[in-house]
């Protein structure tokens, strides 16, 4: 991916264009983006070691939010700090290694966070409509193996979609209307491929809508059951849901907005506030989220901060 087909020139390096319109401004932006950068760092840290350390929290649930914060991190890792890095040189170019390195990384942890997300809606529907059969279902080798089964097809879907990417020539420019390389930006100046585009469709289907319909499903049968419960027992559920279901609409919601709206003017202004959104915001409200609409984790973070303060 290397010619220019309307000029015949051949570049060498792509041009990150988001946020470099008004000079002036790239000194605050950094600041703001190292601010959400070490604030998700920050978040998603804690829950790890909060999980990781409290024998309470080793259960498939927070088995799979631990994972939730490693892909969060890796998430914010692959866009932020390059994008902190143009913004405090000046230098918005970006070699072509480095850009398709950034897509394969961010759709291999995009790829895997849907399916996580998933197969977290598909545990809390074991627990709350199969409560009996929850720990034979979702025993620690059928967690490993879930998550094996989340890794491995995250990275082949990354690895064959980078590698269709990087073959296909460029047609328009190589100014990216983004703030980091993604399929959706190279798409939009590389030629035509019907190919390319096939193979586009099927990951959105395979990998966007069968989860997120496999996850709707899942929280319909859930509401079915939380309706027929207590007052009490309706509380304590929907507690335990609505932290996972916030995190959900909001992933689903800032991606679907971005692919599924049509096309105007201002779409390259809407892409990028909406790129900002489920790929710097969300990975740093996550955590939030998780911690303050949470008990267990709270009362993880208090256990572990008196036994500090014991052993000092």
């Amino acid at each position: 991916m290397a010619n220019l087909a309307d000029n015949g020139t051949t570049a060498r390096d792509f041009q990150i264009l988001a946020f470099f319109s008004e000079h002036g401004k790239q000194p605050l932006l950094f600041s703001v983006f190292l601010l959400i950068y070490l604030t998700g760092l920050l978040g998603n840290l804690i829950i790890i070691t909060v999980t990781c350390a409290d024998i309470h929290l080793h259960t498939p649930m927070y088995f799979f939010l631990c994972n939730l914060s490693f892909v969060d991190i890796s998430y914010t890792t692959v866009t932020v700090p390059k994008l902190m890095d143009m913004l405090l040189t000046g230098d918005n170019s970006i070699s072509f290694i480095q850009c398709f390195a950034q897509m394969f990384f961010f759709t291999f942890v995009g790829s895997i966070e849907v399916l996580l997300l998933s197969s977290m809606a598909y545990d809390r529907y074991i627990a709350i409509c199969n409560p009996l059969k929850y720990h034979l279902i979702m025993n620690r080798r059928n967690c490993v193996l879930l998550s094996v089964a989340i890794w491995i097809p995250g990275c082949i879907n990354s690895a064959l979609v980078t590698l269709f990417a990087s073959t296909l020539p460029l047609c328009y420019s190589n100014k990216i209307q983004q703030f980091f390389c993604n399929v959706k930006a190279l798409a939009q100046i590389s030629c035509p491929d019907a190919r390319f585009d096939a193979l586009i469709y099927v990951e959105v289907i395979v990998l966007g809508l069968c989860p997120l319909l496999l996850s709707m499903s899942s929280y319909m049968k859930i509401i079915k059951v939380v309706l027929r419960m207590s007052a009490s027992g309706r509380r304590k559920t929907f507690s335990t849901c609505a932290s996972h279901l916030i995190v959900l609409l909001m992933f689903y919601g800032t991606i679907l907005f971005m692919y599924m709206k049509p096309t105007s003017r201002y779409s390259g202004e809407l892409d990028q506030t909406f790129s900002v959104m489920y790929a710097a915001i969300a990975p740093m409200l996550n955590p939030l989220i998780y911690s303050l609409r949470n008990k267990e984790v709270k009362n993880a973070l208090i256990r572990i901060t008196r036994y500090k303060n014991d052993s000092v």
